[in-house]
C-alpha cells in the first residue's frame, strides 16, 4: 500500500509557474506508475500528466502539452509536476496518483485505473 500528499500548490498570476509534489510513503514507490489529475469547480475530474516507473515514459494531456513536465525521484519516493507558462483555466485541485505496475515503462491515464490517490493541492491562476 502507499499514501501520497500532494504540496505545491498555491495562487499564482497568469503566465506564472509552480512546482508540484507528490510525496509517497513505502518502500516500493519505484513500483508504482503515477499520474497527476485535477478536478475544477462543477467538472470532471481530467488526466493532466502520467510517468511510468522508470520515469522513462511521460504522456500528457493536449491542454498542458509543451506546458507542464512531470519527473520522479525514485530515491526521494517523490514525483515532480513542473507548471509553466500557467493560464486561469489550469485553476483546479490537483491530484497525484499511484498504480502498481509490475512493467518498467507502462503509463496510466484512465482515473479508475490508479488505486492510490493523495487529498489534492489547490492551484489559482488569476488573470
Amino acid at each position: 500500500q502507499v499514501q501520497l500528499v500532494e504540496s505545491g500548490g498555491g495562487l499564482v498570476q497568469a503566465g506564472g509557474s509552480l512546482r508540484l509534489s507528490c510525496a509517497a510513503s513505502g518502500r516500493t514507490f519505484s513500483t508504482y506508475a503515477v499520474g497527476w489529475f485535477r478536478q475544477a469547480p462543477g467538472k470532471e475530474r481530467e488526466f493532466v500528466a502520467a510517468i511510468s516507473r522508470s520515469g522513462g515514459t511521460t504522456y500528457y494531456a493536449d491542454s498542458v502539452k509543451g506546458r507542464f513536465t512531470i519527473s520522479r525521484d525514485n530515491a526521494k519516493n517523490t514525483v515532480y509536476l513542473r507548471m509553466n507558462s500557467l493560464k486561469p483555466e489550469d485553476t483546479a485541485v490537483y491530484y497525484c496518483a499511484a498504480d502498481f505496475m509490475p512493467m518498467l515503462d507502462t503509463i496510466v491515464v484512465r482515473t479508475y485505473e490508479y488505486d492510490y490517490w493523495g487529498q489534492g493541492t489547490q492551484v489559482t491562476v488569476s488573470s
